[in-house]
């Protein structure tokens, strides 16, 4: 039954549906009760994604023009390329972790899903080539090196990201929509996609420490960074398992892990095999700037 001088859609008698204004009338109250009843994140939700990735951002813009200097000077193709990549990782993770709320607006799915393949494109075309790059027994800076890991990671990247559109799109799997909590589809997806993930970094880790070790580059770093993400995707694993059998706790597990990958990943990536690239040339600087005062003997005083 409708009203037409108030425009307020007249629950039946009796029943216990609440009365939905029209939607040309904004009522804040309403807006907010509607987030509540799609189980849509809230501020601090949001806040907690988005503040690193704006602080990251920030980092990145602050030493943009010396590390792009120095890119210039030493013109490494592959620092080049793992830069560029990482820039726009970051600013799409940034649009990703602000715009949660688009997932609780009508109309919006779209957009959402849309956004959520890009972010994701990003973070695992970057994961991938990393370990593609750093698997090759030629460990070298060239242009060939970079092109032949690119193309590895390429059609892996792509044929995930194809996958996923499919299901999202085809067969209109709730793939990023946080509040579909019980899908077997979504969960079975996921599931497959971190197994894939946990065994690619359980294989690294099983060839270092075999005989076969010596095909990996001596970077320990790498190690670190293999142990880590191992680590990271089995939780991941653990947890979307759980939740496809209908367990509520693997939920939460997954969603922690979400937003630690949402917030951690690309510093920890730049931390461990970036940073020393950009801080290498101030080093060897200040290691000359040493030998000169100290052959003019600014330290004899010291000695004595």
């Amino acid at each position: 039954m409708v009203d037409n001088q108030t425009h307020h859609y007249l629950p039946p008698a009796g029943g216990d549906i609440t009365a939905i204004t029209d939607t040309h009338h904004h009522d804040p109250l309403l807006f907010l009760s509607s987030f509540s009843q799609n189980n849509c994140h809230g501020l601090w939700y949001t806040a907690v994604l988005s503040i690193p990735a704006v602080l990251f951002v920030v980092y990145l813009g602050f030493h943009l023009k010396k590390n792009v200097k120095k890119l210039r000077h030493r013109r490494s193709h592959v620092m080049i390329a793992y830069y560029v990549l990482l820039w726009f990782s970051a600013i799409l993770n940034l649009a990703w972790s602000s715009l949660q709320v688009w997932q609780c607006i009508p109309g919006k799915e779209l957009s959402w899903n849309l956004l959520s393949l890009l972010t994701a494109l990003g973070t695992l075309c970057l994961e991938i080539s990393l370990v593609a790059f750093l698997l090759q027994e030629s460990y070298v800076s060239g242009l060939e090196a970079l092109a032949h890991t690119f193309i590895i990671s390429g059609l892996i990247v792509g044929a995930d990201i194809l996958l996923k559109a499919i299901c999202v799109f085809g067969f209109h799997v709730p793939l990023f929509m946080d509040s579909e909590t019980t899908h077997r589809g979504k969960w079975g997806l996921w599931t497959v996609d971190e197994l894939l993930l946990t065994c690619t970094y359980g294989y690294i880790l099983f060839v270092h420490y075999s005989t076969w070790r010596d095909k990996l580059p001596p970077r320990p770093a790498f190690y670190n960074y293999v142990v880590v993400m191992f680590v990271i995707t089995g939780i991941a694993l653990f947890g979307c398992g759980l939740a496809a059998i209908g367990v509520g706790f693997g939920h939460w597990l997954y969603s922690l892990v979400a937003i630690c990958y949402h917030t951690l990943y690309l510093p920890f990536v730049y931390i461990t095999f970036l940073a020393d690239f950009f801080q290498e040339e101030d080093l060897l600087l200040d290691n000359a700037y040493y030998s000169e005062m100290k052959d003019a003997g600014f330290f004899d005083s010291d000695l004595e």
